[in-house]
């Protein structure tokens, strides 16, 4: 079994598509940068939140998010997304950080917050699946 991280590194590149008229990343596609890092640590230790879904009628939907952009992204920089978790008792709350792959230098830091959800009624529960503190070592 892989060793429990409660951060884990992605490499993107960032594709044209990406890109506002400006030349540099439009400012919500680093949403997706993080999803791509939150999804990749969950991974890491056997978390799928589908499964979740699938299995025990729960969501995971996103009710915080904060971004401070520090310096642009741009074409094809090839960045370092990292996610922290540092809350799975009552919120998953993750930490991010972008960084230059080329020289590290921070580009932006950002924060999100979900929540756990039953369907169909739309019942938030007030703690996390112990499946999901037991797997990060909370």
């Amino acid at each position: 079994m892989k060793e429990k991280q409660k951060s884990f590194e992605v490499k993107i590149k960032v594709p044209f598509f990406d890109l506002d008229p400006m030349q540099i990343v439009w400012h919500a596609n680093y949403l997706n940068y993080f999803e791509i890092a939150r999804a990749a640590l969950f991974e890491h230790n056997g978390i799928d939140l589908y499964s979740f879904f699938e299995k025990y009628q729960l969501i995971f939907p996103i009710i915080k998010t904060s971004t401070k952009h520090v310096l642009p992204l741009r074409h094809n920089d090839e960045i370092i997304c990292k996610a922290t978790l540092v809350d799975a008792y009552v919120k998953l709350i993750v930490d991010f950080e972008i960084r230059k792959a080329t020289d590290g230098k921070i580009c932006t830091r950002g924060r999100t917050e979900q929540v756990a959800v039953k369907i169909p009624g739309m019942e938030m529960l007030f703690s996390m699946p112990e499946e999901i503190r037991r797997a990060f070592g909370f």
